[in-house]
């Protein structure tokens, strides 16, 4: 009876999609293959190089850096689950894609970004608690906490979101199999859909609202309170080293939350494909290779340890 319905509106089963990429540069294939592949190495050695010198010194054993180090690592899964894939389709110059791999892509992507954005969160209020609460600091952000905060950083997620990874696709998909994109994504396997896609379009909105805004207005209320009692000190020092500590991680919250509504934005107004890729490369990509800059350049603590590390390596 499917099948039958399925002929009657004239609907094709779809058994893999097409990711074009940059498929349309086809003179540029081998200098983009050279520098995402450039780029992938950066993540992978310079959040590397954050979890291995927050592991193993002792002077970085704070919850700050515990965290720090846990986000590292989301963002070498984040982006091993998008760039590998790009590598070897531009390599071989083979894009298919199984519904059940695009499936899984799809379904990481959404719990690594949330896992991320709860993490910025969760670092915002460690900053929080040590400007606002210092006498408390060690009491409030004991290890079984900070393990509490992670843990849960990971796991919340994850029953809606693989829900809304199988209401996409549980539907049918008609027309051309062709996913205008660098990695399977909602807005455009949205566009594939069949029929009335409206239901899913909500469900993104609450995903965005709940997992997106959620953790977007913790860090928010967190740093209103941390700008309220910075403005209340009475020395320009202590007001300075209060900003200095807080500064690389708001620079890295505005990268990530400015990149990422920019992208899904353009993704759900604009019908340039090439734009919207751009934007995708930026927040999926481009952004955890600058991450690890941005907190080891900015940070005194990390590279006096990480020039201490080095030192025992060269011995």
């Amino acid at each position: 009876i499917y099948r039958e319905k399925m002929a009657i509106t004239n609907l094709t089963i779809m058994e893999e999609f097409i990711l074009l990429g940059f498929s349309e540069y086809p003179n540029i294939q081998g200098f983009l293959f050279v520098v995402f592949l450039f780029i992938y190495i950066s993540i992978l050695l310079g959040n590397g190089l954050i979890i291995i010198i927050t592991s193993v010194e002792s002077a970085l054993q704070t919850p700050m850096y515990y965290f720090l180090g846990n986000f590292s690592f989301v963002e070498i899964c984040y982006t091993s689950n998008i760039l590998p894939r790009m590598l070897v389709n531009i390599w071989r110059q083979k894009r298919n894609i199984s519904l059940l791999s695009c499936a899984a892509q799809l379904c990481f992507f959404l719990i690594l970004g949330v896992t991320e954005s709860f993490l910025l969160a969760v670092m915002a209020y460690d900053r929080y608690v040590a400007i606002c609460k210092p006498l408390y600091y060690p009491i409030i952000m004991n290890q079984r906490i900070c393990v509490q905060m992670v843990f849960g950083s990971w796991v919340i997620g994850i029953p809606v979101l693989i829900g809304l990874t199988y209401q996409v696709f549980s539907g049918p998909f008609c027309g051309s199999n062709k996913l205008n994109h660098i990695f399977c994504d909602l807005p455009p396997l949205l566009k594939l859909a069949c029929g009335d896609t409206s239901g899913d379009e909500v469900f993104l909105y609450v995903h965005c609202f709940l997992f997106g805004l959620t953790p977007f207005l913790m860090i928010l209320m967190s740093y209103i309170r941390i700008l309220s009692t910075i403005l209340k000190l009475p020395s320009t020092t202590g007001r300075s080293k209060a900003f200095s500590t807080c500064s690389s991680h708001v620079m890295v919250v505005c990268l990530f939350y400015g990149s990422g509504l920019i992208a899904y934005f353009q993704s759900m107004t604009s019908s340039s494909g090439s734009i919207e890729k751009i934007f995708s490369v930026f927040y999926t990509i481009v952004t955890p290779m600058i991450n690890p800059m941005i907190y080891s350049l900015r940070n005194k603590e990390f590279i006096a340890a990480m020039k201490k590390l080095f030192s025992k390596w060269g011995r």
